[in-house]
């Protein structure tokens, strides 16, 4: 067994993630790796380990590429980036005997590197010597992590390339063509997008489709220069270069539009050698699908309202409000249970609101005139004051329950909810007092898709459930991000099943729409 493997554990068992606050890729390459192969030089991997609870789980691994001591890896890990938590991060390079795969145990270990993922984020780029076992340097070997922050990466791209005669390098069969797709940073290096698979015996290939982030292919900036480079396969890693072209995906998008993708693939040796030289073949742009991508604050920054409403349990069960026994006791000098909840969440949804109101709703007390029971009235007494009037554009809303017990009409709540998953809107439930809530957390569907009782599955996973008790001793903060959590989520998810793009983009908008947050 490997140095490294021998650290390597069973996956944690899981556990509630925190909100993710970005999503981090990173890009990884290898200088002087040690020489393993009597023959031919290393075929390096490298292998990402996570330490979660005191164990390095493994998370995943690059592609091998053949007989190189310098490889760039085209492979790029995505990683949940969390301000608040010690990310450490593990890896380990390997001289691969066998298919790239997980398992490492028959491979030669080269040497590895730890740090932590807030390292790599300040960094940006992370250069560290390669370690073998006992802390001992791996000679000269170095490897180098590079950052990327891609949260509000605003969609992806589907790529197809084939090419057409191609110059032939091969003797006694054809060619072996790849395509490496690279973009041009700003300090004019260049950085490895994407490498397709090799094509055998084939002048004219056509190579698989691929998705790509428009933060790994241009940086979001369609007009950023990118590079295609042709190569004819050799097993021993020492490719013969077909030919090279220049474009962007400003232009690539234009071009294909006009049905006019295709660039010749020049040879600049051959450029200047030959004097009726003209290409060393075309490469074509098959097919283009652009995604768009939208975010939580793609929304919010585009002009959709967040309206937020509360619904007060009023039922006898909360006792006298004169009592200070009762949950409705308003002590002057300590908010009750109710309030908390209501400040606590209240004062984020607000600022997501342009007047800054909120609606106040009642259910289960005797009002006047008639003092008859009321399931649904307007604590102020003014049933007039209707603020769904406004033409703002997108509208969401949250509607905040604040309770002391169970749902009584379990059916016909369950139902009312499968109804509204179809809605823009998210249903938070806070249980106050010490009722037996366990009922409750049928309706948050974290167990499984909520149904109604004729069967039909929730649209959407809108309602957050948390007892008051469970977060009584912690800061207000601490329950507004537990029953806030999950808002950004559900609003993306609306918006994206009716495929409405955020305002201020809509005309910008393609037809395929996703979500992230």
């Amino acid at each position: 067994m490997s140095a490294g493997s021998e650290r390597r554990a069973a996956a944690a068992p899981g556990v509630v993630p925190a909100p993710c606050a970005s999503k981090v890729e990173l890009r990884l390459s290898c200088r002087h790796l040690l020489d393993r192969d009597p023959l031919t030089k290393s075929d390096p991997s490298v292998v990402l380990l996570l330490q979660s609870q005191g164990q390095w789980v493994q998370v995943d691994r690059t592609e091998v590429v053949r007989s190189s001591l310098h490889p760039v890896f085209s492979k790029v890990f995505t990683l949940d980036y969390y301000f608040e938590e010690v990310q450490k991060l593990r890896f380990e390079v390997y001289d691969t005997h066998g298919p790239s795969s997980l398992s490492c145990q028959e491979d030669d270990f080269l040497g590895g590197m730890e740090c932590t993922l807030g390292q790599i984020v300040a960094q940006k780029k992370v250069t560290r010597a390669l370690l073998l076992k006992f802390g001992r340097n791996a000679g000269k070997s170095t490897i180098t992590v590079i950052a990327e922050d891609i949260s509000g990466n605003n969609g992806y791209v589907e790529l197809s390339f084939r090419a057409r005669k191609l110059d032939d390098k091969d003797l006694f069969s054809k060619s072996d063509p790849f395509l490496e797709l690279y973009r041009i940073n700003d300090d004019q290096s260049e950085q490895l997008v994407y490498r397709t698979e090799v094509v055998k015996n084939d002048l004219s290939p056509t190579w698989q489709p691929f998705k790509v982030s428009l933060s790994s292919l241009c940086s979001c900036e369609e007009s950023r220069p990118l590079k295609g480079l042709v190569w004819d396969y050799d097993s021993r890693g020492k490719h013969d270069f077909i030919g090279e072209f220049s474009t962007t995906f400003e232009e690539m998008q234009k071009a294909f539009g006009e049905d006019q993708a295709q660039w010749d693939c020049v040879n600049s040796k051959y450029k200047q050698k030959k004097r009726n030289y003209k290409n060393s073949g075309v490469v074509i742009l098959a097919d283009l699908k652009l995604y768009r991508v939208y975010s939580f604050l793609d929304y919010v920054m585009g002009g959709c309202q967040i309206h937020f409403t509360v619904a007060i349990d009023f039922t006898a069960s909360n006792g006298d409000p004169r009592n200070s026994c009762s949950l409705h006791y308003i002590n002057p000098f300590q908010p009750n249970e109710y309030l908390q909840a209501l400040v606590a969440v209240g004062e984020i949804c607000q600022d997501y609101d342009s007047d800054k109101r909120l609606s106040a709703l009642g259910f289960g007390a005797r009002i006047p005139p008639k003092y008859e029971v009321s399931h649904d009235f307007a604590i102020n007494f003014n049933p007039e004051d209707d603020e769904c009037e406004r033409e703002v554009g997108q509208q969401y809303y949250i509607l905040l329950i604040l309770t002391d017990g169970v749902v009584t009409d379990m059916a016909d709540t369950r139902e009312a909810i499968v109804r509204a998953s179809h809605l823009p809107m998210s249903i938070i439930i806070v249980g106050v007092g010490n009722a037996d809530f366990t009922d409750m957390q049928v309706l948050d569907g974290d167990d499984g898709v909520l149904r109604s009782p004729r069967g039909e599955p929730a649209l959407r996973d809108i309602v957050q459930f948390v007892p008051f008790r469970e977060l009584k001793s912690a800061s207000p903060t601490a329950l507004a991000k537990s029953v806030l959590a999950e808002v950004p989520r559900q609003l993306v998810e609306y918006y994206s099943h009716k495929e409405l793009p955020p305002r201020d983009l809509g005309a910008h908008a393609e037809a395929s729409l996703g979500s992230a947050l």
